[in-house]
């Protein structure tokens, strides 16, 4: 193999909302946890089991902006990224986190409309409705 990979795609819910810190020279970082659950049966006791995960998500500038204005604790969304491993000192003491630093994301399910998906770039945030008809394609046009 010629190269390598670090791509991360997770869906779950918000932990709390998103936490915004804003740089000279107009750049922003926006930091949320992300809860992702694994579900299943204990074939000897028979109970459902639900394991949860946590993940720290990191979203810059405008994709940073959108998620402040349009996601809350609990919502549902679908995100793409890289993980990175970072660094830093608390009194004195070498900390390790690892992030998921996201370059796309999805509102799945939102707390204002459960209906739309809103899809968001750092360039470009977009808003689908699923039940509107895409009037780009006709049936005729269909080539089966």
């Amino acid at each position: 193999m010629a190269g390598t990979v670090n791509k991360v795609i997770l869906i779950g819910h918000l932990g709390d909302e998103v936490k915004m810190h804003y740089f000279d020279g107009g750049n922003s970082i926006g930091r949320f946890p992300l809860a992702t659950n694994e579900t299943y049966t204990n074939r000897q006791t028979g109970e459902r089991v639900t394991n949860t995960d946590w993940h720290n998500i990191v979203v810059r500038n405008k994709l940073a902006e959108i998620c402040e204005k349009y996601l809350t604790k609990g919502d549902r969304i679908y995100v793409e990224g890289r993980i990175k491993n970072r660094q830093y000192e608390v009194d004195g003491q070498k900390r390790y986190t690892t992030e998921i630093h996201v370059q796309d994301m999805t509102m799945l399910a939102t707390k204002k409309d459960s209906n739309a998906v809103i899809s968001a770039t750092p360039s470009q945030p977009k808003i689908d409705e699923p039940n509107k008809k895409n009037d780009a394609f006709e049936d005729d046009d269909l080539p089966f």
